[in-house]
């Protein structure tokens, strides 16, 4: 018994020697990760060509803002997605589609509720949505699509991304 026990120490004690060795000799990387950018100049014109809607697409943001994913989906009610990387390290997307409102708003904002908190941006009236993961400003369209800026970033973020947006 008492050698059972010695040799289950012993191999703990290799074990745990091995596990160490392997620890160090693997690279670790404590700074934020490296995301890509990505560039939707082609995927815009491609999106503007084909939507029934003006689509929106930021201009004259610092190079801090990241663009970080870009997408668009004729197929499924006109999605267009555009995400970015705030300068603050947060994530702010534009989402816009011809979906039904309510479930594209939704999905966009990941369940966040309306507030009864509007706010005028560029002469729209935009209304902003809380949630526990994504908060959001909504702009219901008048030409059959809904603008959604959201993510995890603040509202004052998300009002710089909402200010930005051109549709030509």
């Amino acid at each position: 018994m008492q050698k059972t026990a010695r040799d289950m120490i012993l191999s703990l004690a290799l074990i745990v020697l091995a596990a160490g060795v392997v620890w160090l000799f693997i690279p670790h990387e404590d700074g934020e990760p490296d995301i890509k950018r990505v560039d939707y100049r082609v995927d815009l014109l491609t999106a503007r060509r084909a939507a029934s809607y003006p689509v929106a697409a930021p201009e004259g943001l610092s190079e801090a803002w990241k663009p970080t994913s870009v997408r668009y989906r004729g197929a499924e009610s006109e999605a267009w997605h555009l995400g970015f990387r705030a300068p603050d390290g947060e994530y702010v997307a534009v989402e816009q589609s011809t979906g039904k409102r309510t479930a594209f708003i939704e999905d966009a904002t990941q369940g966040a509720a309306k507030t009864e908190s509007t706010q005028r941006i560029d002469g729209e009236t935009w209304t902003r949505y809380e949630g526990d993961h994504y908060d959001a400003l909504v702009l219901e369209g008048t030409e059959g699509s809904t603008t959604v800026v959201t993510g995890t970033a603040s509202f004052d973020r998300l009002t710089k991304m909402a200010e930005a947006l051109r549709t030509e």
